[in-house]
C-alpha cells in the first residue's frame, strides 16, 4: 500500500531570513547547523520512523500525516500495525506540546476502531492517559478523538472495568453538556457501553448524569438522541434510576418522542425506555391520572410500525408482572389492545402480544375477557410457520386455561385441539411442554377429555424429551389423560409405556414425581398394569421407595396401583393379598419371589422343561368357547397358549354367539341374588373391555387381512399372539358347586363355614395335626406335573392340598361367590385365610354394633373351624 506522505522539513521563519530587517549585514549561517530540507516519502514506514524524532514540528506533521492514511479504510489500520506504530504514538499523547498531544490522540481515536489495536492498547494500559486528555484545559479536537477512542475501547468488557476504575465516568459525564456533537455523541456511546455493568449505572445516578442525557433528548443530531435513549434503556433497569427520571419529568421527553412523526426513527427505543418505567405503580398511576397510559396504548393500537408494535406489547409485558399495574390496564381495556396487535402482520409483534397476554392472566377479569376474541387469535397462531409466535401462543393459551374451565372450553370451541396436539412435536421445548399443561388443563373436564383423541400417540415424542420441563409436562398430560381405559390402550399400543417407565429414573424430583403419578393411573388395568411391571417398573419403584430423598407422594401408590392389578407379582412378592384383590383367571401362585428377581410370565413359565422346584399353581375357570373379540384377546396374552388357531377366525356373528353364560351367573339369576356378589372378576373383566373393543365392522377386515397371508405367516402369529392358559373345567365345576351350597346361606359366618369345609372335601379332607407329615401331597403334585409334562398345575387338577393351597382355592371361590376374605403367606409353606365377622350382640342389649373381629379359617385340622386372630390357638395354626 502506497500513499503520498509529504514531510517537508522546514525551519522557522527567523532561519529562513524573514525577521525584522536591519543596517547590520547578515551573518552566515552556522557551520553546523543543516540548511532547510524538503523531504518527499511514498511509504509509511519512513514516517512511522519520524515519530522518534527529537523535534516537535516533525512529531505534530508525522502524526498528521499517519492520521490522514489511517483513515482511509482499516487495512492501512493493520499496516500500521505492523510498522509499530501505536508504542510510539502512546508516548506522544502525553506529549508537552499540545499540537503534538492533539495530532497523536487524532490517530488513536481513529485506530481504536480496530480490534487488534485496542488489544495492544489494553496491554499498554493506555486508558489512564486517554482519560487525562478529557480534561476542561483540553482542545475540544482532543476531547473528541480522546473520547472516541475510549467509545471504541467501552466495547470490550476489560476496558470498560479500567475506565471505570480509572475515573473515567466523570469527565464523559461533563462532556455531554460540551458545544461540540461530536464530542456530545462519543462520550454518550461511551457511557452506553460503560453502563452494560451495574456498576457504572450506579455511578451513572450518583454523578448525576441523568439530567445531562435528558438534554440530550433535544439534541438535532438523531444519532444523539438514539444513543441517548439507548442508555436510558439499559439505566432504566433499575428502580432507584426510574425514580430520578420520573423527577426530572424524562416521561415528558419521552413522550414528546413518541408524539412526534418525524421522531418515528426514534420511537423504538423510546418506547423501551416507557416499558421499563411502567413497571413502577407509581409511573402508571401517574400516566393513568394524566392519561398518558390511554395515549401510550393508542399508539400501539394505531402504530403499522412493527417494531414499534412489538415493542409496545413488550412494555405492556413488563408493566403487567406487578398485580397493582395488572389493575390499571384492566380499568384501561388493555385487553383490546392485545387482541388487536394478534392480528397484526408482523411476527414480532403477536409473540409480543401474546406474551402480554401470558402476564394479564394473573389478572381473573382479565383472563376472562381473552376469552372470547383472544383464544380463537391464539389458537389460529398455533399453526403458524414462526417458532417464536408458535411458542407463545401457547405459552398465553397454557395460562389461561390454567384454573379456568371455561377457557378450556373454549379452545376446544375455537378447534384447538388438533393444532395442539400437532405443535407436541413442535421444535421449541416451551411449545411442546405448553400445549401439553394446555391439554391437561382441558383434561380435567370429563366430557372435553373423552373428545380429545390422539394425545397420547402424541405424547410418546414429548416423553422421549432431553428437558426436564417438558418431561415433567408430559408425564402430567399421561397421568390426566390415562384414567379413561381408550387412552391407557392408545398410549400402550404406542410404546409410550417404555419412555414413561425411563422417567422414573429421573434426577429430577418434579419429573419423578409426574412419572410416578401417571404410573398410578396407567396401572388402573391388569394389561397395562403387567406391561409395565414387564418393562421394570415396579423394581424401579421399590427402589425409589426405599430412599428417604426420592420417595415421593406417588411413588408408594404407583408401586401399590401396579401391585393390585398385577396380583400374581404382589402375591409372590408381598405374600398377602387384601379382601379389595380379587382373583381372576390367570392368577398364578409362582411362591414367594426373593426382592430384586423378575417374575416370569405364566407363558414363559409353562414353556419350561419339568424342575423339581415348587409347582405354580394355576387359576383359571374361563370357557374357551366363550371367545373374545381380537382386542379382549389381546389382554390375556400373557396367561396361555390357544391350542387351536380355528377361533380367530370365527366370523363376528359366531362369535357372539359362542359366547355362553356361566352356569354361576344362570344360578344367580334365577336365584335373584346380586350377580356383583357371583363373580367381581367377570365384572370387573367386562367393565375393563367396555370401549376398548374395536368396531364391529374392523373385526371381519382383521379376519380378511389375517386369511390373506400365507398360511406359515398365519401360523406363526397366532401362535405368538394368542397364547391361552390350560382351562381348568374343575375349578368351573367347584364354584358352580360352592354357589349352589353357600349363597342360600343366610349369614356370612355360616358362608365361611361351608367354603371351608367344601375347600377342604375338594382337597383331602381333614387332616389330623400329629399325621400331617403322612399327607403326601408333594407326591401327588409330583404326579399332575409329569402327566401334564408342566410345572404348571391347575388348581382342579390337585386332589391332596395343603395349606397354600387350600388358602388359595377358598380365597378364589369366595372372591367369585361374594365373601370377603384375604389371603396370607407364612412360612415354610404355610398359607391363611381371614375373615371379618360381626360377632353377636350380649344378651339383653338390642341394636348394639359391634366392631368386626378379624378369624383365621381352619381348612387343614377342623375345616371350619373360625379362629380369633392373636388367640393361641390360631398362633398354633399359622406356625410350625
Amino acid at each position: 500500500m502506497k500513499s503520498c506522505l509529504v514531510r517537508k522539513f522546514l525551519t522557522s521563519s527567523k532561519n529562513c531570513g524573514m525577521g525584522k530587517k536591519v543596517k547590520k549585514e547578515v551573518e552566515p549561517p552556522p557551520k553546523d547547523v543543516f540548511d532547510p530540507l524538503s523531504i518527499e516519502s511514498k511509504k509509511a514506514v519512513t514516517v512511522v520512523l519520524m515519530l522518534n524524532s527529537p523535534e516537535e514540528e516533525v512529531l505534530a506533521k508525522a502524526c498528521d500525516a499517519i492520521y490522514k492514511f489511517a483513515s482511509k479504510g482499516d487495512e492501512n489500520k493493520v499496516t500500521l500495525l505492523s510498522l509499530g506504530a501505536v508504542e510510539p504514538l502512546f508516548k506522544l499523547v502525553s506529549h508537552e506540546d499540545p499540537l503534538v498531544r492533539r495530532n497523536a490522540i487524532m490517530v488513536f481515536g481513529i485506530m481504536a476502531s480496530n480490534n487488534d489495536v485496542r488489544k495492544l492498547l489494553r496491554e499498554l494500559d493506555v486508558t489512564n492517559s486517554v482519560i487525562a486528555r478529557l480534561a476542561p484545559e483540553e482542545d475540544i479536537v482532543v476531547h473528541e478523538f480522546a473520547s472516541l477512542c475510549l467509545a471504541h475501547m467501552a466495547v470490550e468488557y476489560t476496558s470498560k472495568v479500567q475506565i471505570f476504575e480509572q475515573g473515567g465516568l466523570e469527565p464523559l459525564i461533563r462532556l455531554l453538556s460540551s458545544p461540540d456533537p461530536d464530542v456530545k455523541k462519543n462520550s454518550v456511546e461511551c457511557i452506553y457501553h460503560l453502563v452494560q455493568d451495574f456498576q457504572s449505572r450506579a455511578a451513572v445516578r450518583e454523578l448525576n448524569a441523568i439530567p445531562a442525557l435528558l438534554e440530550l433528548l433535544k439534541s438535532e443530531y438523531p444519532v444523539v438522541q438514539l444513543l441517548a435513549l439507548k442508555t436510558f434503556g439499559v439505566i432504566s433497569n433499575d428502580r432507584e434510576t426510574r425514580i430520578i427520571l420520573r423527577e426530572n419529568q424524562g416521561l415528558d421527553h419521552l413522550f414528546k418522542i413518541l408524539e412526534t412523526k418525524e421522531f418515528n426513527d426514534l420511537h423504538v427505543e423510546a418506547l423501551a425506555v416507557v416499558a421499563n418505567c411502567l413497571e413502577d405503580v407509581d409511573t402508571m398511576q401517574l400516566l393513568q391520572q394524566t392519561g398518558g397510559l390511554k395515549k401510550l396504548l393508542s399508539f400501539a393500537e394505531m402504530s403499522t410500525i412493527p417494531d414499534i408494535q412489538k415493542n409496545a406489547a413488550k412494555a405492556i409485558t413488563k408493566a403487567a408482572y406487578d398485580p397493582e399495574n395488572r389493575k390499571i390496564l384492566h380499568e384501561e381495556e388493555i385487553e383490546k389492545c392485545l387482541i388487536t396487535l394478534l392480528g397484526t402482520d408482523s411476527d414480532g409483534a403477536k409473540a409480543a402480544a401474546s406474551q402480554a397476554i401470558s402476564a394479564m392472566c394473573e389478572n381473573l377479569a382479565s383472563k376472562d375477557a381473552f376469552r372470547i376474541q383472544g383464544i380463537p387469535q391464539l389458537v389460529q397462531l398455533l399453526s403458524s410457520e414462526n417458532e417464536e409466535v408458535k411458542e407463545a401462543a401457547a405459552i398465553a393459551l397454557a395460562n389461561l386455561t390454567t384454573a379456568s374451565p371455561n377457557n378450556a372450553s373454549a379452545v376446544a370451541e375455537a378447534e384447538g385441539i388438533e393444532p395442539l396436539i400437532n405443535v407436541l412435536s413442535a421444535k421449541r421445548d416451551g411449545t411442546v411442554a405448553n400445549a401439553a399443561t394446555v391439554l391437561t388443563n382441558m383434561a380435567t373436564q370429563e366430557p372435553l377429555r373423552l373428545s380429545i383423541h390422539g394425545v397420547m400417540n402424541a405424547i410418546v415424542e414429548p416423553l422421549q424429551s432431553t428437558n426436564s420441563l417438558v418431561q415433567s409436562k408430559a408425564t402430567l398430560t399421561v397421568a390426566a389423560f390415562g384414567c379413561d381405559a381408550d387412552a391407557r390402550t392408545e398410549l400402550r399400543n404406542a410404546s409410550g409405556l417404555e419412555p414413561l417407565v425411563k422417567l422414573l429414573h429421573s434426577k429430577n424430583d418434579e419429573v419423578r414425581r409426574n412419572a410416578c403419578w401417571a404410573v398410578m393411573v396407567c396401572a388402573s388395568d391388569e394389561l397395562t398394569a403387567v406391561e409395565l411391571c414387564r418393562l421394570g417398573a415396579l423394581d424401579i419403584l421399590e427402589e425409589i421407595n426405599l430412599s428417604t430423598g426420592r420417595k415421593n407422594n406417588f411413588s408408594e401408590g404407583a408401586l401399590d396401583k401396579l401391585l393390585d392389578n398385577n396380583l400374581s407379582q404382589k402375591y409372590s412378592q408381598m405374600g398377602y393379598l387384601s379382601s379389595s384383590n380379587i382373583i381372576t383367571d390367570g392368577f398364578y401362585d409362582y411362591g414367594q419371589v426373593k426382592p430384586g428377581v423378575k417374575l416370569l410370565s405364566l407363558e414363559e413359565l409353562s414353556i419350561q422343561e419339568l424342575n423339581d422346584h415348587r409347582a405354580i399353581i394355576l387359576v383359571n375357570a374361563k370357557l374357551p368357547e366363550a371367545s373374545l373379540s381380537a382386542e379382549d384377546k389381546s389382554q390375556d396374552l400373557y396367561y396361555g397358549r390357544t391350542t387351536s388357531s380355528s377361533s380367530i377366525r370365527k366370523s363376528s356373528k359366531e362369535r357372539a354367539s359362542s359366547a355362553v353364560a356361566s352356569p354361576v351367573e344362570e344360578k344367580q339369576e334365577s336365584s335373584g341374588r346380586s350377580p356383583s356378589s357371583l363373580s367381581k372378576s367377570s365384572t370387573r373383566e367386562k367393565g375393563s373391555r367396555k370401549g376398548k373393543g374395536k368396531k364391529e365392522e374392523d373385526k371381519p377386515k382383521e379376519e380378511e387381512e389375517l386369511q390373506t397371508m400365507p398360511k406359515v405367516q398365519q401360523e406363526v402369529i397366532l401362535e405368538k399372539l394368542l397364547w391361552l392358559p390350560p382351562f381348568d373345567s374343575i375349578l368351573l365345576d367347584y364354584i358352580i358347586d360352592a354357589s349352589k351350597i353357600i349363597l342360600p346361606l343366610t349369614t356370612t359366618k355360616e358362608q365361611v363355614i361351608a367354603l371351608a369345609l367344601f375347600v377342604a372335601d375338594k382337597m383331602g379332607g381333614p387332616i389330623e395335626r400329629d399325621k400331617l407329615h403322612e399327607f403326601s401331597w408333594e407326591l401327588h403334585i409330583s404326579e399332575i406335573e409329569f402327566e401334564l409334562k408342566c410345572n404348571v398345575v391347575p388348581i382342579g387338577k390337585i386332589k391332596k392340598g395343603t395349606f397354600y393351597h387350600r388358602a388359595l382355592l377358598f380365597k378364589v371361590i369366595a372372591d367369585r361367590i361374594g365373601i370377603g376374605c384375604s389371603l396370607v403367606r407364612g412360612e415354610y409353606g404355610r398359607a391363611w385365610n381371614e375373615v371379618k365377622l360381626v360377632d353377636d350382640s350380649p344378651q339383653g342389649i338390642t341394636g348394639l354394633l359391634l366392631p368386626p373381629q378379624t378369624y383365621i379359617v381352619d381348612l387343614m385340622y377342623q375345616p371350619g373351624c373360625l379362629m380369633k386372630q392373636g388367640s393361641a390357638e390360631a398362633d398354633h395354626y399359622l406356625r410350625i
